[in-house]
């Protein structure tokens, strides 16, 4: 195995947390009783916008509404392949109204948008490898919208269930490293899915359960630089001899509404 990794430049989308809180709960993380300290949110936020300018990445915004508190996790109001949107229709009622936001930002910059008929949450739960779609259902994502993505893309789709409620989307059990690898966490899959994971993925980072519930597995990787939470310390060295670089950005703040790195940010593929 080469360990001489490749850094691509990406352009993501991402929308600031000026107006996060944790006003409902609508998986494990969130606990409305909690203090949100908005400005720590908001300063952890920038650290990873300035960390994606400093390694050659363009980002892009969306400007944030004040009734939306997890607008901020800009990764589940699409999935962008090939230039194509397609948009998102979210299980909870309380963030449906951010597709409007992301939808209009996305016609303003000139694309096209697909409105899903079934539950579909975007790059929470559709992960592209560059050949095929990952697809994660099982808390969020219907299996119907996993149908609705290989119609509108034209590109295989590969089904993944989810079974562990603290891994409630697909992008907290799971991240594309580069055009061959992934990294992932086996027990928050289905018997069947590890099974398949393990066929596309020989070679694949595997995650503990602490690195998972870290929000390690929310990371973004350029092909070289991870980026990836602090705390996920024995996935970081992990990756560190599979020749990825770790860069560390602390999200502690949002991952009380259950997010990370990945959640924050939406890639948009031309």
């Amino acid at each position: 195995m080469s360990l001489t990794r490749v850094r691509r430049p990406r352009r993501f989308l991402v929308c600031e947390p000026r107006h996060f809180a944790v006003r409902y709960a609508i998986n494990p993380w969130m606990h409305p009783d909690s203090p949100v300290d908005v400005d720590l949110a908001q300063e952890q936020w920038r650290s990873l916008i300035d960390a994606y300018r400093a390694h050659g990445h363009t980002v892009e915004s969306v400007e944030p509404a004040p009734d939306l508190p997890d607008m901020v996790f800009a990764a589940n109001s699409a999935v962008v392949v090939g230039g194509r949107v397609f948009g998102s229709l979210f299980h909870a009622p309380e963030r449906r109204p951010e597709s409007v936001h992301y939808d209009t930002w996305f016609k303003t910059a000139g694309y096209e948008v697909y409105r899903p008929e079934s539950v579909c949450e975007g790059e929470g739960d559709l992960v592209w490898t560059g050949r095929y779609l990952l697809a994660g259902t099982g808390f969020r994502t219907t299996r119907e919208a996993h149908h609705e993505v290989q119609e509108f893309f034209g590109r295989p789709v590969i089904s993944l269930t989810l079974v562990d409620p603290h891994f409630y989307h697909l992008d907290t059990a799971l991240f594309v490293l580069d055009d061959d690898n992934v990294a992932y966490y086996p027990e928050a899959f289905s018997p069947g899915s590890r099974e398949v994971l393990a066929g596309l993925f020989p070679d694949a980072v595997l995650a503990t359960r602490a690195d998972a519930l870290t929000f390690g597995l929310n990371s973004v990787s350029d092909g070289r630089h991870v980026f990836i939470a602090p705390q996920a310390e024995a996935l970081a060295a992990r990756l560190g001899e599979h020749g990825y670089l770790p860069v560390p950005v602390d999200l502690s703040e949002l991952h009380k509404a259950g997010g990370g790195i990945k959640c924050c940010t939406q890639e948009i593929r031309s």
